[in-house]
């Protein structure tokens, strides 16, 4: 009689017992609970044989075949050793545990030893492929730890088992989280000629997503957004993203197909005068004299198209051009943005605004804010983006989000924010932070000197909106808290249609101007050196300026041009 045949008669008794002594061989594993977790540890093997015990020194650390992750167990029996792993868990009395394994290869068993009241075991013939096993068992009134293991048959090829799970109350000892679930609601975002980006509904438990393109593996991600970048221009891809952790890898998602655009970098336009004016154009109608862009006063070396809009995505920007400016097409406006940069304008993207609420509070906000703000800017042709957030802001990943965008966008990115006057009172504040943060970067801070009520100036004297001194006191601030000069510019109404409060007559924001640049025309503050690099001025907006006839632009623009 051969060796196998006696074998397979062996495994059949051991059936045959179990069964008669009412073992469970193949019971279903019961429902987690929410609090349940998996006490053991090194589940996938990803640490080698850490944690594990085999008999016989019949275990090894196997890279293929693996179920998920890198690593699985293969154990080998030999003479009388059945190739026994096991490993001891902690738990927690009178609890219900739901144990499973993945196998593969010759015959392979599953067990729990020392439960307290029944230990279980099941098993499975020899597999070409893997197969979960699957069982449960109940602790003892004092059971506080119980011996999981797996192991083969006499003189059978070798088993393949990987990610073990004891899913149950957790009993003091730790383990390792069970294999995530696969990621839902995998979809493509912004597109660029060489970028797609990618979000998904993050998945319990992981730690980690991998992102495979066409099949293969191309990048990991340790939040729920990636771009996959180097791809070329005007083609399709398919993409799908698994969840990771210390027990392995799920299955795929399923594919979704992202597609390139065709190209057309606006490039980095124009550079931005020494002494600029900036204007806010108003992409609505609110009574103000509606303009197309090319009916922008010559003045405004910035323009600022407000707003962009926000997505059911946070972070993510998209721009909608309002039918009450007047254009024919998309493509007019389009236009109309290329004429102003050959003019030796920068038309940028304002974002925020009073109602405007975009929310960048997230590493995957910050990655979609950038990725969708540089696809706008290759679009329409903007070159840059103005923060004009009005309802909070988060410093950390604003930070990250801007960063992200100079990265794609290079050097020629023009970066404006407009705060409110208490968002720059103190560095401690997330606005003052955020411009220092990227201060290499950043092109002007416009403050709104408006709509606030009084202020404290850099002396710790209180102003009054409307007056040089608030607004000389209040530059000083900036100044004096680590902006460069060229980065500090005096944001006001063009008219008093403009603003709730806070109007300044022309006449006096050149004053102001002046005492900042040159020392002259100051007056009860005055500050403690000039600042002749002062970037300029800003005005809300270049429709109510037209409203009122032009009289900001033609007063206050030539005199920051003319600044020293």
């Amino acid at each position: 009689m051969d060796r196998t045949t006696r074998s397979r008669r062996w495994i059949g008794a051991a059936l045959a017992l179990a069964v008669g002594t009412g073992l469970s061989l193949m019971g279903s594993a019961g429902t987690a609970q929410a609090a349940d977790v998996n006490v053991a540890r090194n589940a996938g093997f990803e640490s080698g044989l850490a944690n594990w015990t085999c008999s016989g020194g019949s275990g090894a650390n196997a890279s293929s075949p693996v179920h998920g992750g890198a690593s699985a167990l293969q154990a080998t029996p030999a003479g009388q050793d059945n190739a026994r792993c096991s490993q001891t868990v902690a738990v927690k009395p009178n609890s219900r545990y739901a144990l499973s394994a993945w196998v593969q290869g010759g015959y392979a068993y599953l067990g729990a030893s020392g439960t307290g009241t029944t230990d279980v075991s099941t098993w499975t013939p020899d597999s070409s492929g893997w197969k979960q096993l699957s069982t449960s068992f109940t602790t003892g009134a004092s059971t506080t730890s119980v011996t999981v293991y797996t192991h083969g048959w006499y003189g059978q090829a070798p088993y393949y088992a990987d990610d073990i799970s004891v899913f149950g109350p957790d009993g003091g000892g730790g383990g390792d989280p069970v294999v995530p679930s696969t990621p839902a609601g995998v979809t493509v975002g912004a597109v660029t000629s060489s970028s797609v980006a990618l979000s998904w509904g993050a998945a319990s438990g992981a730690t980690g997503y991998n992102v495979y393109r066409d099949g293969a593996k191309v990048q990991s991600a340790d939040s729920s957004s990636a771009t996959v970048t180097g791809l070329a221009a005007n083609t399709s891809y398919q993409f799908q993203v698994t969840a990771t952790n210390a027990a392995g890898e799920s299955p795929k998602s399923a594919a979704v197909t992202g597609k390139t655009s065709t190209g057309g970098d606006p490039g980095p336009g124009p550079s931005v005068p020494k002494h600029a004016l900036t204007g806010y154009w108003q992409n609505f109608d609110n009574g103000a004299t509606v303009q197309k862009l090319r009916d922008v006063q010559s003045q405004y070396d910035i323009i600022a198209v407000s707003f962009a809009d926000s997505t059911a995505t946070a972070g993510e920007l998209t721009f909608n051009l309002d039918p009450a400016v007047g254009y024919a097409s998309v493509a007019d406006f389009k236009a109309d943005i290329a004429a102003k940069k050959s003019a030796g304008k920068s038309v940028i993207l304002s974002v925020g605004g009073e109602k405007g609420n975009v929310t960048i509070n997230s590493d995957a906000s910050a990655t979609a804010f950038a990725n969708s703000a540089h696809a706008l800017m290759q679009e329409y042709g903007f070159n840059g983006v103005d923060i004009d957030l009005e309802h909070g802001i988060n410093s950390t990943y604003l930070t990250k989000a801007l960063r992200q965008l100079s990265q794609k966008a290079g050097s020629g990115l023009v970066l404006t924010m407009a705060p409110q006057t208490i968002d720059m009172q103190s560095t401690s504040t997330e606005y003052f932070k955020t411009a220092l943060n990227v201060k290499d970067i950043l092109t002007v801070v416009n403050m709104q000197y408006y709509n606030s009520g009084s202020m404290l100036g850099c002396d710790g004297k209180v102003y009054s909106q409307g007056s040089v001194d608030f607004l000389t006191a209040l530059a000083c601030i900036q100044l004096e808290g680590g902006l460069n000069a060229s980065q500090v510019g005096l944001g006001l109404p063009a008219s008093t249609r403009g603003a709730g409060s806070g109007y300044v007559d022309p006449s006096l924001v050149k004053n102001a101007l002046d005492c900042l640049t040159r020392g002259t025309n100051c007056g009860s503050f005055k500050p403690a050196k000039t600042y002749p690099g002062l970037r300029g001025a800003m005005t809300w907006s270049t429709n109510w300026d037209a409203t009122a006839g032009n009289a900001w632009s033609n007063a206050v623009g030539p005199h920051v041009h003319n600044l020293p």
